[in-house]
């Protein structure tokens, strides 16, 4: 096996511009798989690690879209209300439940204006989600119940370029003509909408807007050594009976965090394959440039395959020459493209941190996905060199000695 390495390795050394063409197409597809693969884990790590800081003790109660219930509910019959949160907070083995209420508004500093998400919540709300990273202060404090005219802004409001001018802790925004104090500022989440969001006490927000007693998402917590999925289902029951709804018409949704993670993971494999499959063309368009080149080597080869045989070559010893030689093409483009995944993943990785102040792409590359690749190549140089190889080995001596 050794004399045949060095034997395929020399004869590659001899076509170094057509050994490089024909890489060319391997590693491109090899440097997108393995890029793509790792931005991937990176993302999905990262949503595991925001879901288990939220905790598998969680419960989400949200309304149905009108476009999930295909029209047959009213938009007054997809908005949760306080009384649903009292019919929650009412089942057996919640620990404490509270809702959000957003709305997209104007808000105004100086002589400028811009349109952002607010949101109302409560004291509980912040106890219940303890300290994630959606909700962590990194300067200030945190709002409390009776913080009728406090706001706590998300990261752009202070350190972005959302306003022209400055904004520090103790500045005023005009929120639907009545002027606001921030007390606090999020933490980057690297997601505009959160970091140019701004948050207060959910009763002054229901004055503000006059959104009666709408609840938007609701969060629960389940109490300790209480299954998180049997308290859903009685939740799920509870809330038929109190808005009088059949099941499988709810016009609610109700998910555990266990759930949602997997809903993720679920959607999240079926984009990696499309993602993967696409960058696999480049391995096919690979792979047929090692065919064309070993049927190229037969055929420029043939007095030598002739010779060999004359001497007391093998067919298995021809066959086992030529595949070694398309499979060291294919493993020598996978471990370049391994090298330019790795680039073009951590040059992604860099954008999305410093640039646009996203954690969300970060690349991940373990040790399998690196031995994975370079075993992929390496097959694919194989299974693309098998017909020439075997054209190879079936050449007759006497007739390859009589080529011209």
């Amino acid at each position: 096996m050794k004399d045949f390495f060095f034997l395929a390795f020399n004869n590659l050394k001899r076509r170094k511009l057509r050994s490089w063409l024909t890489i060319l197409g391997i590693f491109i597809g090899i440097a997108a798989v393995v890029s793509l693969i790792s931005l991937g884990q990176g993302l999905q790590s990262f949503i595991h690690e925001q879901f288990e800081q939220v905790g598998g003790n969680k419960i989400l109660v949200s309304p149905k879209t009108m476009m999930g219930m295909a029209g047959s509910a009213t938009e007054e019959e997809l908005v949760l209300t306080e009384d649903d949160l009292k019919a929650i907070r009412s089942v057996t083995g919640v620990e404490g439940a509270e809702g959000i209420v957003t709305r997209n508004s104007i808000i105004s500093y100086k002589k400028e204006s811009e349109v952002v998400m607010v949101a109302g919540m409560s004291e509980e709300y912040v106890e219940i989600f303890g300290n994630i990273d959606a909700l962590k202060i990194i300067e200030g404090r945190q709002l409390r119940d009776s913080d009728k005219s406090n706001i706590v802004v998300g990261y752009n409001h202070i350190f972005g370029n959302l306003w022209d001018r400055k904004l520090k802790i103790g500045d005023d925004l005009e929120i639907k003509g009545k002027e606001f104090e921030i007390v606090g500022v999020l933490k980057k989440q690297g997601n505009p909408a959160d970091d140019n969001a701004v948050w207060m006490e959910k009763e002054t927000f229901r004055d503000l807007f006059d959104v009666g007693d709408n609840e938007g998402t609701i969060t629960v917590k389940v109490k300790e050594g209480f299954n998180p999925d049997k308290v859903a289902e009685e939740i799920k029951e509870e809330l038929r009976d109190e808005r009088n709804e059949e099941e499988e018409q709810e016009t609610f949704s109700v998910q555990t965090f266990s759930q949602l993670l997997e809903t993720f993971n679920d959607i999240f494999a079926v984009v990696q394959v499309v993602l993967i499959g696409i960058a696999a063309i480049s391995l096919l368009v690979g792979g047929i440039g090692i065919m064309n080149t070993m049927y190229m080597a037969v055929l420029e080869r043939t007095k030598e395959i002739g010779t060999m045989k004359a001497v007391g070559a093998k067919n298995s010893d021809v066959l086992l020459i030529f595949l070694f030689e398309s499979g060291l093409l294919g493993l020598v483009g996978g471990a370049i493209g391994i090298a330019l995944g790795i680039g073009i993943g951590k040059a992604v990785e860099y954008i999305a941190t410093a640039q646009l102040g996203t954690p969300y792409l970060q690349a991940v590359f373990g040790f399998p996905l690196i031995i994975g690749a370079l075993i992929f190549s390496f097959i694919v140089g194989c299974l693309s060199g098998i017909l020439p190889a075997l054209q190879a080995a079936k050449l007759k001596p006497a007739e390859a000695l009589r080529y011209e």
